[in-house]
């Protein structure tokens, strides 16, 4: 496969206006184009692969109300609005299907963190994600959270981007740059980067208060499934429910609820879980993402992903901070004892697991997961709850020394 494939601009043959009929109601779509410097205006370069076609379309008119539920029109758009007026420099590198599913998953976690944060996210799944604190220590953090998955990666402030930040950014490769607005001087420093596209999507803040919107899921035989969006119920550290459970008349309750710091790391970890696919967990320490991990058959197997992340990250970033080289190429070329040294102190100090907090998008079929977490030292849960082997996940918490932290959430968080 030739290098020219990649900045190929497929014509696509999808119309400039589709409707879509919802019982009574007809829903208006238009297609978005944007202005290549050599081409003229054109719509999006490929899909999801070169070679496969792709449009855009913002919904411009109707009004969906199902059940008494309203859904989002055409007031609300965000990434299918990003046409013409929303790219503010893309230079040669047009952008594709990818770079707006990629984008969505981004507003779509940004909308329930309140602080100031920064998002990173790789093949529609968060790489990296950072809360609280300047907008610069956020993006440095997401980043390095784990930096081998954050290369390419498409980048979601929630804030308006300030010239310390994008200092920052120059200095690393990301594909695609959004936030609400931009300081002065912004713009024209990153626009220096010829194929990064800059994005501005105003109405950030209202996303959450927005509502639900109509999810359409294509089947591989033209079929359609039509779904609602998820709603997150977690929003402050009084959502999270008491994990409590009775089998055989006996009830059981954690000891210990999360503290205001553990809470903090639940609530981000819970938000992030919304945009990783299923099965999957989150580990987060000091509002930074520790480990993510996805796509799992298992919920022990994807608990232990995530612990071997960890470690892989912790690895990655002490071989950067001590020999400004990735840990694969340190391994590679350098004295082995360099890389058995930071090996080592992974071990040592867990992989900075130690205190840190896990977050489960479905309930712990068995108490094994839970066990393996706490033996690399995570000391706080939050999961939907509801599993008939509760009981012993909850003893599990109980019986370590000292004892963990455990919550429901009171709903499940599955993206398929």
């Amino acid at each position: 496969m030739s290098q020219s494939q990649y900045r190929q601009i497929l014509t696509d043959h999808f119309p400039d206006e589709i409707q879509l009929l919802v019982g009574p109601t007809t829903l208006i779509y238009q297609k978005q184009l944007f202005t290549h410097p050599k081409e003229g205006l054109k719509g999006l370069r490929y899909g999801e692969n070169p070679g496969q076609e792709a449009a855009l379309y913002r919904q411009v008119k109707g009004s969906l109300e199902l059940g008494g539920q309203k859904y989002l029109g055409p007031e609300a758009a965000t990434v299918s609005a990003l046409g013409e007026p929303g790219l503010m420099s893309g230079g040669e590198k047009h952008p594709s299907m990818t770079n707006f599913t990629d984008l969505d998953a981004g507003l779509n976690l940004a909308k329930w963190l309140t602080k100031p944060a920064a998002i990173i996210i790789k093949h529609n799944n968060p790489s990296g994600v950072a809360i609280g604190g300047s907008l610069s220590s956020c993006f440095l953090r997401a980043y390095r959270a784990d930096e081998l998955s954050s290369f390419g990666g498409v980048v979601v402030f929630n804030r308006p981007l300030d010239l310390e930040t994008a200092k920052l950014i120059g200095q690393f490769y990301v594909e695609v740059v959004a936030a609400p607005d931009f300081a002065e001087g912004v713009l024209d420093l990153l626009t220096q980067k010829p194929d990064l596209r800059v994005f501005k999507v105003p109405g950030m803040d209202k996303l959450a208060e927005s509502g639900r919107s109509l999810l359409i899921k294509s089947l591989a035989d033209g079929g359609l499934i039509l779904h609602q969006s998820m709603v997150n119920r977690i929003r402050t550290s009084a959502d999270f429910l008491p994990a409590k459970a009775t089998r055989k008349g006996e009830t059981i309750e954690a000891l210990r609820t999360p503290t205001p710091e553990e809470s903090e790391d639940l609530i981000l970890a819970w938000a992030v879980l919304n945009a990783v696919s299923s099965n999957s967990v989150v580990v987060v320490k000091n509002e930074t993402t520790v480990a993510i991990a996805g796509g799992q058959q298992s919920r022990l197997g994807v608990v232990q992903l995530a612990i071997d992340k960890a470690y892989h990250n912790y690895c990655q970033l002490r071989s950067q901070e001590l020999h400004q080289s990735p840990y694969w190429r340190l391994a590679r070329d350098a004295d082995p004892a360099l890389t058995r040294a930071i090996a080592q102190e992974a071990k040592n100090a867990k992989a900075g697991l130690i205190g840190a907090s896990l977050a489960s998008d479905g309930f712990f079929p068995f108490p094994d997961a839970v066990m393996e977490a706490m033996a690399h030292g995570i000391s706080a849960f939050a999961h939907p709850g509801g599993s008939l082997q509760d009981f012993d996940s909850i003893k599990a918490v109980n019986d370590h020394s000292p004892p963990a932290a455990m919550v429901f959430t009171g709903q499940r968080a599955f993206k398929h």
